[in-house]
């Protein structure tokens, strides 16, 4: 066993809360929310939701 530990003085990056993002950035990074279950082809066809 070793005795040796590292210390950071930063916390870890996934400890640290995410800043706040507004939609309209959140929209031109990411694009448009898209469901998660896609239509299928006969709903696409015929233009149901």
């Amino acid at each position: 066993m070793s005795a040796l530990s590292y210390r950071s003085s930063r916390p870890d990056q996934w400890a640290q809360p995410r800043p706040y993002s507004d939609a309209s950035h959140r929209y031109m990074k990411h694009g448009a929310v898209l469901p998660m279950d896609q239509p299928g082809f006969l709903a696409r066809l015929l233009g149901l939701r």
